[in-house]
């Protein structure tokens, strides 16, 4: 049977659908991943440091200057818009059938396409805090600022809503997230080769009919899929959902 009538028949016939997705989702956007050839860990290092380095809490803590001209350089892409796999999501949420996006894009492209519920695991550039007083900030008010952006009203740090390395995930955000995958039907795995932990994690969770893993490229858990597909997601699911 052609696969993507196989991926329809699944969709018709589940009504608790959860979507666990990651950087393979954004790509299309035009945001790069990290790990693949042209990946941000693949590219040149800047200030004589590697990007696991720059973008760690004790990195931030110390050099807070150079973190901010990386973080804007490489990790803020506020031009960026949704592609066909993050309107598809929205639409079978839309249409009753899937109860929750799960990813780990930081990006906020889910919810600009419509997506109403989704577990960031990994945060949102979206949303900024001061460190001193709470205030909250736009994405574009850390823009606007040369260097490292402070609070206006305190003169604190204003960190984003961003999960550095050597911090730990949202208890809530997580305790969400496999929440929904326990009770799914179905769970559709896309643009993750499931190699990071704990994310890649949360699919043991899962004890419903259909497994339906979408990459590019092969991953540990294909033996274990109802459905595997080697191909673009935002094609695969924009031909799934949002053609007739």
């Amino acid at each position: 049977m052609d696969q993507i009538k196989q991926l329809k028949e699944i969709l018709q016939n589940s009504s608790s659908i959860v979507f666990f997705g990651g950087a393979g989702v954004s790509t299309e956007s035009g945001i790069p991943d990290f790990r693949s050839e042209t990946g941000l860990y693949n590219a040149r290092q800047e200030y004589g440091r590697s990007p696991e380095e720059i973008i760690s809490y004790s990195f931030f803590q110390r050099y807070p200057d150079i973190f901010f001209d990386y973080y804007k350089k490489n990790m803020v892409y506020p031009k960026a818009k949704p592609n066909a796999a993050h309107y598809a999501l929205a639409e079978l949420e839309k249409q009753g059938k899937l109860s929750a996006v799960i990813t780990q894009n930081i990006d906020g492209l889910h919810q600009l396409a419509g997506s109403q519920k989704v577990y960031e695991l990994h945060g949102s550039v979206l949303r900024n805090t001061c460190m001193k007083c709470g205030a909250s900030y736009e994405l574009s008010d850390i823009l606007a600022q040369e260097g490292t952006p402070r609070c206006p009203l305190c003169g604190g740090i204003i960190k984003p809503d961003v999960v550095l390395y050597e911090e730990m995930l949202d208890e809530k955000v997580l305790s969400g997230a496999v929440e929904a995958i326990r009770h799914g039907d179905t769970l559709i795995v896309g643009g993750t080769s499931l190699v990071v932990y704990p994310a890649a994690g949360l699919i043991r969770y899962f004890k419903g009919k259909n497994l339906v893993l979408i990459n590019k490229s092969q991953t540990a858990y294909d033996s274990q899929a109802t459905l595997v597909i080697n191909d673009s997601i935002g094609k695969v699911l924009g031909q799934a959902v949002l053609e007739d």
